[in-house]
């Protein structure tokens, strides 16, 4: 995707920030804010917070990047827009991947009740433990109790 002519479709000004942000995103899909300000200031220097803040903003309003907001963890940020996929979370270290949309049609789930929206999307969260996490809740932890001479 050309980041820079669709900035400049939108009206807005193609800056170095912007461009470093979406860079970032697209290297590391499921970014943290934190995370894409750590990897644009390795490529810029100095860079405020509130401006990677304000690229993320304006790169999603734009619908360049794509926001989602798993419960209880922190916002991230991917590139893959527009296809309505979901996403699957792991509880223990946050790991995020893709899931495709089951049917392949927006919404991709028929809801019980419409209350009279017209549905264009449907977010899915799956969660539970990546294969790295369970593999690390299955070792055995070392005994914290004393164990009794006979």
């Amino acid at each position: 995707m050309d980041v820079a002519s669709a900035l400049r479709t939108a009206g807005l000004r193609v800056t170095a920030p912007r461009l470093a942000v979406y860079d970032a995103v697209a290297a590391a899909p499921h970014s943290t804010a934190d995370a894409v300000a750590g990897a644009v200031r390795a490529r810029l220097g100095q860079v405020s917070t509130q401006g990677v803040y304000d690229a993320l903003r304006v790169l999603a309003d734009q619908g360049l990047l794509r926001r989602i907001e798993p419960a209880g963890s922190a916002v991230r940020y991917e590139t893959r827009t527009g296809d309505n996929h979901h996403h699957v979370v792991c509880r223990g270290c946050g790991l995020t991947g893709d899931v495709d949309c089951a049917t392949g049609h927006t919404p991709c789930l028929t809801a019980s009740q419409t209350h009279g929206f017209a549905l264009d999307e449907a977010e899915v969260t799956y969660w539970g433990l990546c294969p790295s996490c369970q593999t690390s809740r299955s070792t055995p932890r070392p005994s914290t109790h004393l164990e009794e001479s006979a």
